[in-house]
């Protein structure tokens, strides 16, 4: 019989493209996860995955199974989200804070479930850059904030009364256009000039930092032909075949599958960022925070 715990691990190698970086994911082994498809593989008599190829690619049958476990897991989640919310009652007025490329795809399913389930519910959702929100953070203009790690990437320290949960791993992708024949599918960074560059500015300075070191250390000089902060544009304008960028794979990874995107994979460059759940151990609203950061734990997991 099947179990969901099997279906999230194929679900997962397939959407990260290989078994390693499915492993990384889900915090296994890659043994782990090997003997997981197998016994997957075993119980459908089937085989789900193309042996010997260097990306990971589903069978027909795989394909089938790919699409139906998704909503399988996506329906569990709404379920059970839906389920923690109405057996919560919850009440009051929540000020969550966040920054527009990594907000979008975590707020919209989760507050119109908190919502739904709950008449007595307000929420505000404020999109800002991460400086303004540790300051509006800290002068008590939000309840939740949701951001990369402050010190890492901001070169902040939270202080003794803020609790910081992490929430998930994000990692900045380099794309082109999905139409774009002449990109290649891997480049070293001394190859970041080779085009246009389309760059993401504000939301991530230790990665802009980290970026202009390597282009520097290995002498690019990249033209750059449009910066934005607003991931929504950056990808329609990259979309569109004028250059390529890093953009947060959160953001992307629906293109990239479908074919909207090409990803290109830089050997000698790639950064991480840890989400955070950050909110105030004192606040009034600390039971109903609580109840907001697992409600997106588990849709991440989904």
């Amino acid at each position: 019989m099947l179990n969901l715990h099997q279906l999230h691990t194929f679900v997962t190698v397939i959407s990260e493209g290989s078994m390693t970086a499915a492993a990384d994911k889900l915090y296994l082994t890659q043994p782990a996860v090997s003997q997981q498809i197998r016994n997957l593989e075993e119980e459908m008599g089937v085989e789900l995955l193309v042996r010997g190829v260097r990306q990971i690619k589903a069978t027909p049958q795989g394909e089938i199974l790919y699409e139906h476990s998704k909503r399988i897991l996506q329906q569990t989640q709404q379920a059970e989200i839906a389920v923690r919310s109405m057996g919560a009652e919850l009440k009051g007025h929540m000020r969550i804070g966040t920054m527009n490329s990594i907000g979008l795809h975590i707020m919209s399913p989760i507050v119109s479930r908190l919502m739904r389930h709950n008449p007595d519910l307000r929420i505000r959702v404020d999109y800002l850059r991460g400086e303004e929100l540790l300051k509006g953070f800290k002068k008590g203009q939000f309840d939740v904030v949701i951001m990369p790690e402050a010190v890492s990437e901001f070169g902040v320290a939270m202080d003794d009364s803020v609790e910081g949960k992490f929430l998930l791993k994000e990692e900045m992708w380099l794309v082109s256009s999905g139409k774009d024949s002449e990109v290649p599918p891997q480049v070293n960074a001394s190859e970041l000039g080779t085009f246009p560059l389309v760059n993401f500015i504000e939301e991530f300075p230790g990665f802009q930092k980290k970026l202009q070191d390597k282009l520097a250390g290995a002498d690019v000089e990249s033209l750059v032909i449009f910066e934005s902060a607003n991931v929504g544009t950056l990808k329609r304008v990259i979309e569109s075949g004028l250059g390529w960028g890093f953009l947060p794979a959160h953001s992307i990874k629906k293109q990239v599958r479908s074919g909207r995107l090409n990803r290109t994979h830089v050997k000698d460059f790639h950064y991480e960022i840890d989400l955070m759940f950050y909110d105030n151990k004192k606040s009034e609203n600390r039971v109903l925070c609580e109840t907001f950061y697992q409600a997106v734990s588990q849709q991440e997991k989904a």
